[in-house]
């Protein structure tokens, strides 16, 4: 086997790993999921396991960037990549994106970043900070997106968008976890809606973005596979 064929065989046996890591840490938590646990769903032997991680936690690590990574990738990026659109329209897109993956899971689950947030930032450091270092990169995009508006004058000037961002974050968290509780897609519907008219309250009527949300739901539309992350 050629250099190039180890490497990819290398990197495939890693991400089965974390692949099956994840599935197994998103339904029944990290505390609750053994080593052997991930050995037996990867079908990998411990041989294998410390070739590519030195312990548990190192895997919840790698687990940890596979689900941010995925969230920056797929959701934060393409949403908030055009600095020229609507930010309003960019976030209610956003919202809507985050309600499409609760709907696609069936409610089942919840968001892998706050299920974990909520599990290890008292009993974890090093968890608590990277998890804590996600919910700020989160809610600065949201923060730059209504700071766009302000500029713009899309959005009102009394908007304390850093105020505005972390709550549209608490509350979709929030929501995300009451989807979970009750297994009703209609929760989630409903608390997106609200989000959405809370923010009409700092919208002006300003045209100078056209109508290129659009193009965002457009694009979204396309989108038809699960996203990781929220």
């Amino acid at each position: 086997m050629g250099t190039a064929g180890k490497v990819y065989k290398s990197t495939a046996t890693r991400d089965q790993i974390i692949d099956a890591a994840t599935r197994l840490i998103h339904l029944q938590g990290y505390h609750c999921t053994s080593l052997d646990d991930v050995l037996r769903e990867s079908g990998v032997g411990k041989g294998n396991f410390y070739y590519y991680f030195r312990s548990k936690e190192d895997l919840g690590y790698a687990i940890l960037d596979r689900v941010v990574g995925g969230f920056i990738q797929h959701t934060l990026e393409p949403v908030f990549a055009d600095a020229e659109a609507d930010p309003i329209g960019q976030i209610h897109q956003f919202l809507d994106r985050v309600l499409d993956n609760q709907r696609q899971r069936n409610c089942i689950g919840g968001c892998p970043i706050g299920n974990l947030a909520c599990e290890l930032s008292d009993v974890h450091e090093g968890f608590r900070q990277r998890l804590a270092a996600i919910f700020i990169e989160w809610r600065s995009r949201l923060t730059e997106a209504l700071r766009r508006g302000q500029s713009a004058g899309r959005v009102s000037e009394h908007c304390q968008c850093a105020v505005v961002a972390e709550f549209l974050v608490a509350a979709l968290e929030g929501a995300i976890l009451l989807t979970k509780v009750t297994k009703d897609i209609g929760v989630m519907e409903k608390c997106v809606q609200e989000l959405k008219q809370h923010l009409s309250l700092y919208t002006t009527r300003s045209t100078q973005f056209g109508d290129r949300s659009a193009g965002l739901r457009c694009a979204g539309e396309r989108n038809e596979h699960e996203q990781p992350g929220v």
